[in-house]
């Protein structure tokens, strides 16, 4: 009983799952791959399972980690490829 719950508490901590969440002028990815494409009008970032392409105005990563990436701007456009 002990492992499995030692199991499910390191699978929470160390999520390893993409996840976006999209706020107002704030999108917020984790666990990405890498970003393919990066300028005002458009971001690709690419995941696991493809891509995640954000189109929109004024664009920019305000914050960059390993493994999230924060993106403000008006996106007018998210797709899944």
């Amino acid at each position: 009983m002990g492992d499995i719950m030692l199991n499910n508490l390191r699978s929470y901590i160390l999520e390893t799952d993409f996840k976006i969440t999209i706020l107002k002028s704030k999108i917020d990815i984790v666990n990405y791959i890498e970003i393919d494409h990066f300028d005002d009008t458009k971001i690709i970032v690419r995941f696991e399972d493809g891509h995640l392409i954000i189109k929109g105005e004024n664009l920019t990563i305000s914050k960059l980690l390993n493994d999230e990436l924060l993106i403000i701007g008006k996106a007018k456009t998210i797709d899944f490829q």
